[in-house]
């Protein structure tokens, strides 16, 4: 299952200085996630890859769909 939902808000904050808040997720149907890209509020832009959790550098929404789907990629690999 793969979502990705971006959401352009009304104006930019410090904690999301680009103006987005977004939830990029890949995972299977009994609800396991693989990996998730997010910024939700408290831990700002940061990416899930199995159990691990990263910070994740936001240049742009073209740069962060890339980065997802390549994640993806390595993901099915394994």
């Amino acid at each position: 299952i793969r979502e990705m939902v971006l959401w352009q808000l009304p104006r930019k904050t410090p904690e999301r200085p680009h103006g987005l808040k977004y939830r990029l997720y890949y995972g299977l149907s009994d609800g396991t996630c693989l990996v998730r890209f997010d910024n939700e509020s408290g831990k700002g832009d940061h990416k899930h890859v199995g159990s691990e959790e990263e910070s994740y550098h936001f240049i742009d929404v073209k740069t962060l769909v890339a980065d997802f789907l390549a994640e993806i990629e390595k993901a099915r690999r394994s």
